[in-house]
């Protein structure tokens, strides 16, 4: 089993897109898309339940915005409850359709090579952006080098909600620590990169072009709050 796990807040404008997307794979295994929203106020939740309708999936929240580390951290929780198979994979995406699936069965051939963790990085040779400002390519590339400078680790991104996890090393995470993921904001991508890593998790990036241009709607990510996350988060986290 494949679970698709997307954190939703008000896209209403992409779910239909993503949708298409997501109907377009050919997968050879069967998929449950999991839908977490954080306290949506417009109509995505009404669209999913249309659109989806007919195919295994699953809505959770209960209608109060948290952050999106708070609505993963539900998906992760409420995956772990339902998987019944240690041959089960997490595929998390981004809601706003700006994750490239032309590159998921990629993804998901690395993880079958016992990778536990495959990141879609626009850092890696032959990814990019086709459209971002100056200061968020700085602050985020300011983040990476300290990332790898604490901790050692080649990782190139950090923050990219488009992985596919083992649903081993989920595992492994929630027997060490009281929660999968404890940080409610952006930075949660970061805090269980970590806590995988720690775990022993073997990880590998694969190049991803991040269209922008797909998104209808502004990014949710506040660049400015998001980076000071990132640095207190390196500081008391470096040991």
């Amino acid at each position: 089993m494949i679970f698709f796990l997307m954190p939703v807040f008000n896209e209403e404008k992409n779910i239909p897109n993503l949708h298409r997307e997501l109907m377009d794979l050919s997968l050879q295994e069967d998929a449950h898309f999991v839908f977490s929203d954080d306290g949506s106020s417009d109509q995505s939740i009404e669209i999913i339940r249309k659109l989806f309708s007919g195919k295994p999936f699953t809505v959770l929240g209960d209608g109060v915005n948290r952050g999106p580390g708070a609505a993963f951290n539900a998906g992760f929780e409420w995956i772990l409850q339902h998987s019944t198979s240690d041959d089960d994979r997490i595929v998390t995406l981004e809601a706003d359709c700006t994750s490239d699936l032309g590159i998921l069965p990629t993804m998901l051939m690395l993880n079958r090579f016992q990778y536990d963790l495959v990141l879609a990085s626009v850092y890696a040779q032959g990814g990019g952006f086709d459209k971002t400002s100056f200061f968020r390519k700085f602050t985020s590339a300011a983040a990476n080098f300290a990332f790898r400078f604490l901790f050692n680790v080649q990782v190139l991104t950090l923050s990219s909600f488009y992985r596919v996890y083992s649903i081993s090393i989920l595992r492994k995470i929630k027997q060490q620590y009281s929660a999968i993921i404890a940080e409610p904001g952006f930075i949660c991508m970061l805090e269980i990169l970590v806590k995988g890593i720690k775990q022993g998790a073997k990880v590998i990036e694969v190049p991803m072009k991040l269209h922008s241009s797909k998104r209808q709607g502004a990014s949710k990510m506040k660049v400015m709050k998001t980076t000071l996350q990132y640095f207190r988060f390196l500081i008391f986290n470096k040991s």
